[in-house]
């Protein structure tokens, strides 16, 4: 797989977009895996990048759940929100950015597979302004950043107990 991989645009246009796509298996139930992934205010705890992050939207975690966080890049931090847009307990999570200087429509699934979970994460990025311009260099660079967030998941789960400081579960209809 390259890193441009002609995708859909909203539109339904074809858009050379970067595609970034990464796999893991975690060493626990994958309704575990799913409600931790779900709650993004557990990201501070695997992603080093992240300052904080905070439930904006009333109620349970489901669609329509919205986050935002605080993230640094170099010596700076922004702000961004990001939106639940499917929450299909336990096998699949999409959601996307409302505000950031890149557009990624992210998209979690979970199976279910002998000594845990299969997790795949993959993003759709739609970089903004400058960051358009440099496209190749920072699909390299997320790339690099979601393989250390799986590596981090992965570690901080497996731990005994796991830490889990969100979890949720939202019934599904």
């Amino acid at each position: 797989m390259t890193i441009f991989d002609f995708v859909s645009s909203k539109r339904g246009e074809m858009k050379n977009m970067p595609h970034i796509e990464r796999e893991i298996v975690i060493n626990r139930p994958v309704d575990e895996v799913f409600d931790f992934m779900a709650d993004g205010r557990n990201e501070p705890h695997y992603n080093p990048h992240m300052l904080r992050a905070e439930q904006t939207s009333a109620g349970p975690v489901g669609p329509g759940t919205q986050f935002r966080t605080e993230v640094t890049t170099g010596s700076r931090s922004m702000e961004m929100i990001y939106e639940f847009t499917a929450y299909e307990r336990p096998q699949r999570l999409v959601g996307h950015t409302i505000k950031g200087p890149i557009d990624v429509q992210s998209t979690e699934t979970f199976d279910s597979v002998p000594g845990g979970t299969h997790f795949r994460w993959v993003w759709e990025l739609e970089p903004r302004g400058l960051f358009k311009l440099l496209s190749p260099l920072v699909a390299r660079m997320m790339g690099r950043n979601l393989d250390t967030l799986l590596a981090n998941i992965k570690r901080l789960l497996e731990a005994e107990p796991p830490p889990l400081p969100h979890t949720q579960a939202v019934p599904t209809s």
